[in-house]
């Protein structure tokens, strides 16, 4: 616990946000459903609503996305409650933290320390203070503290970009696209062999390189691959949608061949070009 006291004051909008959350969490006359999470089964609703949030700014929807920062926010106060309860550290302790971590962190702005007058050169600085922090708790490894609870891919371009930072890395995609067709070469092989013993985990070891160069690919072509997939989800959710009705509705679809349904899909990529 640090030395913030675990009641301080907040305006009156923060403090009823805390006191609803104290309510709900009361052991006599809180909600049932609330008292009995703890940290592992509120985490993946966490996680959830910070895609909701990722969601409403890619859609531009800023109302929504006030709505699902106010979901994020109550997560916090969720977790910072739980924590207050076992005494390990309370809400005000979450939020001196994090604004002691920014002010370390940019002492170009809060501090003395000029030579950062530009995005990169502020990257480069975040990225040494953050190592500088890993070694002092101890850090044995430019691998440690990547979080396993991250999304997949986002924990690949994690990793990557740890291993790029003393040199282990590629400096063009020529030859990363060289090693996703080695890839492939080796998926394809898994696939054609017939043996039984072993195959869905050689499968799933071959397709996860894969996975892994395509992931090593945008990072060097400096796109985002969780964006870009989820770009492409939204592409094939959409032009889906557009396939549906012009086969009259979902129920018409299994009534149709695989061949009936590409046509319908080439229609929707040919409209979309030219509208």
């Amino acid at each position: 616990m640090t030395d913030t006291p675990l009641q301080a004051t907040y305006p009156p909008s923060i403090e009823r946000l805390l006191e609803i959350m104290r309510r709900l969490r009361d052991p006599e006359s809180g909600c049932p459903w609330d008292v009995e999470q703890d940290f592992s089964s509120i985490a993946p609703y966490t996680i959830e609503e910070a895609y909701e949030v990722a969601d409403a700014i890619q859609r531009n929807e800023l109302e929504e996305l006030k709505d699902e920062l106010g979901d994020l926010l109550f997560q916090v106060v969720f977790h910072a409650q739980m924590a207050e309860e076992q005494g390990a550290f309370a809400f005000a302790d979450v939020v001196a933290a994090i604004c002691e971590k920014m002010e370390r962190r940019h002492p170009h702005v809060f501090g003395t320390f000029s030579g950062i007058d530009n995005a990169d050169a502020q990257t480069e600085a975040w990225q040494q203070y953050k190592n500088r922090e890993r070694r002092q708790k101890g850090a044995e490894s430019l691998m440690d503290g990547v979080p396993r609870g991250m999304a997949e891919l986002q924990r690949a371009l994690k990793l990557q970009k740890r291993a790029a930072e003393v040199g282990f890395d590629w400096t063009e995609a020529a030859p990363i696209l060289e090693k996703i067709e080695e890839e492939l070469d080796e998926l394809r092989v898994e696939i054609a062999d017939d043996a039984a013993a072993g195959k869905h985990q050689r499968l799933e070891d071959e397709l996860g390189d894969l996975l892994f160069a395509c992931v090593n690919l945008g990072r060097r072509l400096k796109v985002n691959p969780g964006q870009a997939l989820r770009r492409a989800s939204q592409k094939f959710e959409r032009r889906f949608r557009d396939m549906e009705q012009l086969a009259g509705g979902q129920d018409r679809m299994p009534d149709m061949s695989l061949e009936q349904m590409e046509d319908l899909w080439q229609q929707v990529k040919r409209t979309e070009t030219t509208s």
